[in-house]
């Protein structure tokens, strides 16, 4: 893939970046080298290799989920900033259509 600077114009509008004139080939030197890194990792023989579930070498024991009340109805109303009786209130957002 050859990065030019329609490319990087491309890429900047995407991402919502805005660059100036001299960042360019800065950016273009820079995305020249990324892709460079990639095309390598390419080269890679990755026939014998079993693709990897976890990043440690035992599996994770998922902890039980247990409902538990770490907050009491009150303390969690006192950090709101509107509430109207036991809940918090909100400004309206949705409108219904008839």
């Amino acid at each position: 893939m050859k990065i030019d600077q329609k490319l990087i114009s491309q890429l900047a509008k995407l991402s919502k970046l805005e660059f100036t004139k001299e960042e360019l080939p800065k950016i273009e030197e820079d995305l020249t080298k990324m892709l460079a890194f990639v095309e390598k990792l390419n080269e890679v023989d990755t026939n014998n290799v079993e693709p990897l579930i976890y990043m440690t070498a035992g599996s994770q024991k998922p902890r039980e989920d247990v409902a538990e009340t770490r907050i009491t109805q009150k303390e969690a109303l006192k950090n709101g900033p509107q509430k109207d009786s036991d809940y918090f209130r909100v400004p309206k957002f949705l409108n219904k259509k008839d």
